[in-house]
């Protein structure tokens, strides 16, 4: 067994057709493997035991087992996940074991393909701040989504610089991006809960490491900036001078450097003065933010 919902979808397309007591008892008298908890907890939840159950939760490992045990001459039902089942009925198949694939349910192409392409591009661009996995189909096919619109490469470079957070599920759910060179947040325990509490935990510790200014913690997010704990209001022109400010950390950022951050293709200085003097207003506390006398602006640190 692969997963938990495609045993008990197995399990229920039986009951529908009247078979489900047979099916029953004859996976009582044969060897259950699990793919790991949620498939164990499926097979518990239907008054079974699993007979072993794969630690890394991947089919690699159940195939490294049970072909060093031998399957020649055995009848192996492979119930596969949604993307198939990693090739499980092939190796058994080869190995001289009769093989029933068991298709329960597949992975398809999203429902809506223009929510995939839009929530990549925004990603892209900075809006997000961190992308939650929650399967392996589901990973890859929002990064293909991502290169086919052009913007993957963008994508992995936000990743791999932590300017966004990419958080899997487990180890197999993680592997879309590790190909691509992205190590992603995981939890210890491969559910759902887990992999929230790891997200806040994430957060958590960000906090901790903010920036320290005179002014307090600064935390900039892809949309809102929070200072010793307020959230400041900001527009999105501001946000950006104010990131542009903290990303040199207290080293002079010139007019000119503040209005590349800006709307438009203005360079007149007055604008940059302007913006900085709406950051001052914004965060309640003009010495946040240092004039430095013909050279430009700095970010006081504490």
């Amino acid at each position: 067994m692969t997963t938990g919902i495609g045993f008990r979808s197995w399990v229920e397309a039986a009951d529908a057709h009247g078979l489900a007591d047979r099916l029953l008892e004859v996976l009582a008298d044969a060897r259950i493997v699990a793919r790991g908890p949620k498939a164990r907890g499926a097979i518990q939840a239907a008054g079974l035991t699993a007979d072993w159950v794969a630690e890394s939760e991947t089919s690699a490992e159940i195939a490294d087992v049970l072909l060093g045990e031998g399957v020649a001459g055995l009848r192996i039902a492979v119930q596969h996940h949604g993307a198939g089942a990693d090739g499980l009925d092939v190796v058994f198949a080869e190995a001289g074991a009769q093989v029933a694939s068991l298709v329960v349910y597949r992975w398809g192409p999203p429902p809506d393909p223009e929510a995939v392409r839009a929530s990549a591009e925004a990603a892209a661009s900075g809006e997000i701040d961190a992308v939650v996995f929650t399967s392996a189909p589901g990973a890859e096919a929002w990064l293909s989504a991502a290169e086919e619109h052009g913007v993957g490469r963008l994508v992995v470079s936000r990743f791999q610089d932590g300017s966004m957070v990419a958080a899997a599920v487990g180890p197999v759910t993680a592997k879309p991006l590790e190909h691509r060179g992205v190590t992603p947040l995981q939890p210890e325990r491969g559910r759902l809960g887990a992999l929230v509490r790891a997200l806040v935990a994430h957060y958590e510790h960000a906090e901790t490491v903010a920036l320290a200014t005179v002014a307090g913690a600064l935390q900039i997010r892809s949309r809102v900036a929070v200072l010793d704990g307020v959230v400041l209001p900001l527009s999105p022109s501001t946000l950006e001078v104010l990131r542009l400010l903290a990303s040199r950390r207290g080293e002079v950022v010139t007019r000119d450097d503040v209005l590349d951050v800006l709307p438009g293709d203005s360079r007149d200085p007055h604008a940059a003065e302007v913006a900085v003097a709406r950051l001052r207003e914004a965060t309640g506390r003009r010495d946040l933010v240092k004039t430095v006398v013909k050279r430009g602006y700095r970010l006081e640190l504490a």
